[in-house]
């Protein structure tokens, strides 16, 4: 879960993800159009997403295609936000049956 925190500290690589969420199975070439850098600098970027698992890469021929992999980030879902939210929506919903209560009790 570590190399997915530090994949997702750095704008490029949040940016890299944005154009294989619109468009998945991107070659280098194409997400290179999309950005202000070499495209060494962005082969680097994209091998830490790979190492991250963010990425997964299928050969077509000649071509290597990139896909976006949702796994590690649905499992920081489940681990940091939804724990937290859980609590969150326990309050709202109690808060929820107070006020429907309340207002039950006016009527």
């Amino acid at each position: 879960m570590d190399k997915v925190f530090k994949a997702l500290a750095d704008p490029t690589r949040r940016q890299l993800l944005d154009l294989l969420h619109s468009d998945n199975g991107q070659t280098l070439s194409a997400l290179c159009e999309h950005m202000a850098m070499t495209r060494q600098a962005v082969t680097q970027h994209l091998q830490l997403l790979e190492q991250a698992q963010l990425v997964a890469v299928i050969w077509q021929g000649r071509e290597k295609l990139h896909y976006l992999n949702p796994v590690p980030l649905h499992e920081v879902y489940e681990r940091w936000i939804c724990t937290f939210e859980r609590s969150r929506l326990s309050a709202l919903h109690a808060l929820k049956q107070r006020l429907e209560g309340d207002q039950d009790d006016e009527t």
